[in-house]
């Protein structure tokens, strides 16, 4: 059983998942740790999204678990919301996972597990490294953009890993302040950003397999986000040589 750790879910007009989300992440932490936080990151939902996660907060804050709504100023993006759960996160492992539940948060198990075996500070759940974990596929159309992004963010960053945008990151919080506050990127190429960051200031890292399904009503644009991805990587090199990362 880890001693404490903090979850968090950025949202977006996630009224019809987020109940459930919560309750299962609700009832993992309080099997799994001695003192938890969930923080629900409203990035400028239209809907009740805000609402509901105040009223589950009200409802089922504890002293072993904290519930906090932190909200957004408009719609920032998935990398803004991340790092704004991050940096106000205040327990001594930090995770970060989709409000759908792709990744079920029951698998944070094997990255905490990874972390201490491996002596890291830093795990990222993959899909790509073990795919027979995968139950729900994404169109094959997407699966292969992913693969290309992969090959393409080897080339810019020289980081190793199969399968960087999986929504399932673990970090140990000292990284995780050091890293988020560098973080520059605010839409969906934040993810090689922090890991990239997280090798320049010397964090350790390991990727894990983990078990996942691809949820439907997903946030991520195949043309404009994808593109903006891509974009990202030479954004990700360029922000390193003027030095916006020191």
């Amino acid at each position: 059983m880890v001693t404490s750790l903090s979850v968090v879910i950025p949202a977006y007009n996630e009224e019809k998942r987020l109940p459930q989300t919560l309750e299962r992440v609700e009832q993992y932490l309080t099997g799994h740790t001695q003192q938890s936080e969930i923080l629900v990151v409203n990035d400028g939902s239209r809907d009740a999204t805000g609402e509901l996660a105040r009223g589950f907060a009200a409802a089922r804050s504890s002293a072993r678990m904290r519930v906090r709504v932190l909200d957004n100023p408009g719609n920032r993006g998935k990398g803004y919301s991340v790092r704004h759960g991050m940096l106000e996160s205040s327990l001594e492992w930090v995770l970060f996972s989709d409000a759908d539940l792709s990744a079920p948060i029951e698998e944070c198990e094997k990255l905490l597990a990874a972390v201490a075996a491996g002596d890291c500070q830093v795990a990222l759940g993959s899909r790509a490294l073990d795919r027979s974990l995968i139950g729900i596929h994404q169109s094959v159309w997407r699966e292969n953009a992913g693969r290309i992004f992969n090959v393409c963010m080897r080339l810019f960053t020289g980081l190793a890993f199969a399968d960087t945008q999986c929504g399932f990151k673990l970090f140990r919080r000292d990284a995780a302040r050091e890293v988020f506050r560098r973080q520059r990127l605010e839409r969906f190429g934040f993810d090689v950003e922090v890991l990239y960051l997280a090798r320049k200031l010397g964090y350790r890292s390991v990727e894990v397999p983990v078990r996942w399904n691809h949820a439907a009503g997903t946030k991520v644009s195949m043309l404009g986000d994808s593109v903006g991805m891509f974009l990202d990587l030479w954004r990700v090199r360029w922000n390193d040589m003027i030095g916006r990362y020191r």
